[in-house]
């Protein structure tokens, strides 16, 4: 994220400010829904939101991403980057996807700004040592 002011301080369940969104042709006015990130840091001028699965997706929920977004950039007024984090079983596969909303009251406006797959390196690890990563992708 290029950004050395970030610093985890968001965690665990939060609920929403009003404020409305479009899905599709329609307007819905909500307020008070629960939310709830992996882990959110954040810095001077920007927050990142992460979503941290632990299985292969067929798809993931914009919910999961769209709440939250809403949520940290209407209270902070900061730039929201929502992160979304895959880890595949065994297999020592990382998958992450930086998202973006082109439209904050657009449901679906969700889109990819970019992607990496890395893979730790099982073999070096034990009880004691960190992972090591090879990336196939820089993010």
């Amino acid at each position: 994220m290029k950004d050395d002011s970030l610093v985890l301080t968001i965690r665990g369940r939060k609920f929403t400010p009003a404020f409305s969104l479009n899905v599709g042709k329609y307007k819905i006015d909500t307020k008070g829904v629960q939310t709830e990130v992996d882990a959110g840091y954040e810095g001077k001028s920007k927050i990142v939101l992460i979503e941290a699965k632990d299985s292969r997706l067929a798809n993931v929920i914009i919910r999961q991403m769209y709440y939250p977004y809403r949520q940290w950039k209407i209270e902070t007024g900061k730039e929201v980057v929502p992160v979304f984090f895959e880890k595949s079983g065994d297999t020592g596969r990382i998958r992450i996807w930086q998202l973006e909303f082109t439209d904050d009251n657009d449901y679906n406006s969700i889109r990819v700004v970019r992607s990496g797959t890395y893979f730790i390196d099982q073999a070096h690890l034990n009880t004691k040592s960190s992972a090591t990563s090879g990336s196939s992708n820089t993010f």
